[in-house]
């Protein structure tokens, strides 16, 4: 069984990677792509209409919707920014240090003994320095041939302008306790929040009462619970009005560490329509309570 597991993943990796290579990069090949990795990831065919949280992802990110100039204007994280201070405030920014625009400018510039360095136009390029610890340059300034768009076919990625955003550890570590907000149509609706020490991040999924629901989100239901923060309604309120601008589906990232919130990002599709629910039949009780009328 190990190893029927191991081929299948292997042929998978092969055939996501065949895809991405081979079609074209234009929104007939996106949807392709998209169309391949959705089975690969999800075991079944995307719906057309069922009110599912991944087909409804999927129906996002190959429709039109996701090169509204809005969904692409927050995908920048430098833009994202604006977008937070217009709507809620700058204070929920964290602050900015530097903004990087070229490899020339990382090759001059000093970064602070502490910091966290990241690309603006991708997920995932993040480098935390903590002591003043030696960094690599070298892999910074090789963010600008990065486009994440190819990787994934986001097409809010496509033609962003590759930058990368300097700014200090939120509260002070390189492990802040986040919550991630699913929102519908500017409600958000369940939370992903996640606490614990670094290497055993726990990851628990709540309703807008916090309680815990009975599934996990691509990890098992945690075993430890972390209590209710005291800026929970604060967070709603702030989720519900950076979501307002979007119709449909938008995750809203926050940080709080019980007293101060900060705005992290504005995520279009999470995880690139690859998360699966644990157990898989979790996804339609989920999704009820996602895409219910009225208040959560």
């Amino acid at each position: 069984m190990r190893s029927f597991i191991r081929r299948r993943k292997r042929l998978f990796r092969w055939l996501m990677a065949r895809s991405r290579r081979l079609a074209p990069q234009n929104r007939l090949g996106d949807k392709y792509v998209a169309w391949i990795n959705f089975r690969l990831f999800q075991g079944r065919w995307p719906s057309k209409n069922k009110m599912l949280f991944n087909d409804v992802l999927y129906r996002l990110k190959t429709s039109d919707e996701i090169r509204d100039p809005l969904r692409v204007f927050v995908t920048d994280k430098e833009f994202g920014k604006l977008y937070i201070k217009a709507i809620v405030g700058d204070a929920y920014n964290v602050p900015t240090l530097a903004v990087l625009r070229s490899k020339q400018e990382v090759a001059s510039y000093t970064f602070p003994d502490v910091c966290c360095i990241k690309a603006t136009h991708g997920c995932g390029q993040v480098i935390m320095r903590l002591t003043g610890e030696d960094i690599d340059v070298e892999e910074i300034k090789s963010w600008f041939d990065l486009n994440y768009y190819r990787n994934g076919r986001e097409a809010n990625y496509r033609d962003l302008t590759p930058k990368v955003i300097v700014e200090p550890l939120i509260f002070g570590t390189p492990n802040p306790l986040q919550y991630k907000f699913f929102c519908w149509n500017g409600r958000p609706r369940f939370l992903r929040a996640y606490h614990g020490p670094p290497g055993d991040r726990q990851r628990v999924l709540f309703d807008m009462n916090w309680a815990d629901l009975d599934y996990g989100l691509n990890w098992p239901k945690a075993e430890t619970l972390p209590p209710r923060p005291d800026t929970f309604e604060e967070m709603k309120n702030v989720a519900a009005q950076l979501a307002a601008g979007f119709p449909g589906m938008m995750r809203v990232d926050l940080y709080s560490d019980g007293h101060k919130v900060y705005a992290g990002e504005l995520t279009n599709i999470n995880s690139n329509v690859t998360s699966r629910f644990n157990p898989p039949d979790a996804e339609e009780a989920a999704s009820a309570l996602l895409f219910a009328e009225g208040d959560p």
